[in-house]
């Protein structure tokens, strides 16, 4: 993957990220504030508790930093998603299992 492939996937990740925010926060299921900057989104919960992800561009991968710990997720093309270099979990599905976590409530996040 070139970096421009990378920019162009990963940027797409932030943007799913950020209108997942918004349509939770539409549906009143919960508060969550999303805050961006850069490549950096900082997703904070009702109880001040927060999710990290940023693009960690020189090695191409995406992190995600939450209160269950860290996770380093790479493109891969073959299946086609963001997997986790560690576990092998998927981006969103982790993501939504650790919104809801620390939410407390029900959270979906997809591409």
């Amino acid at each position: 993957m070139t970096d421009l492939e990378f920019m162009d996937r990963a940027e797409a990740v932030l943007r799913a990220v950020e209108a997942g925010c918004d349509r939770i926060n539409d549906e009143g299921r919960t508060d969550v504030d999303n805050q961006r900057v850069g490549g950096m989104i900082t997703i904070t919960f009702e109880d001040r508790s927060q999710i990290v992800v940023n693009l960690q561009k020189p090695l191409r991968e995406i992190w995600l930093a939450a209160k269950a710990g860290g996770f380093h997720y790479r493109f891969d093309a073959d299946l086609c998603r963001w997997t986790d270099s560690r576990f092998g979990g998927e981006f969103f599905a982790d993501l939504s299992r650790l919104a809801t976590l620390q939410a407390g409530v029900n959270l979906g996040f997809n591409s």
